[in-house]
């Protein structure tokens, strides 16, 4: 489940296994437990063609997702699953227009009173004039 309206059927998702490979020693060397996941975001049915047409812009016609961060081959494919579910979330997020809005009067004395104190800390900072 991506979102409320999308839902990525298992049968799309293509998922290879092998071996993880780093430290680990022989079980790292034997077992397959490094998670592929290859989504072909073209041909899925999960999505609308407006969705579609902005998953592919941003994240191209397949999105390929890897996880091998624990030893279990089953929590590494819910892993890649959950970051696929996050990449596409991310893709298909419409950002709101920003809102030009005026600063505050308080904002804008706050802003000067800063201004006004860091002037005075570099004024003394100065060596001293004739005048001084």
């Amino acid at each position: 489940m991506v979102t409320d309206s999308v839902r990525i059927p298992r049968h799309e998702l293509d998922v290879r296994f092998s071996p993880s490979g780093g430290p680990g020693g022989q079980h790292a060397n034997k077992a397959a437990t490094r998670a592929e996941l290859t989504f072909d975001v073209e041909t899925s049915s999960a999505f609308t063609d407006t969705q579609r047409a902005r998953v592919v812009t941003k994240l191209g016609p397949v999105v390929r997702v890897v996880a091998d961060d624990e030893r279990s081959q089953l929590r590494n494919r819910a892993l890649a699953e959950e970051r696929l579910a996050d990449k596409l979330r991310g893709a298909l997020h419409i950002p709101r227009n920003r809102r030009a809005t005026r600063p505050t009067r308080g904002s804008q004395r706050r802003r000067m009173d800063a201004k006004k104190q860091r002037g005075e800390v570099k004024r003394y900072r100065r060596p001293p004039t004739a005048d001084d």
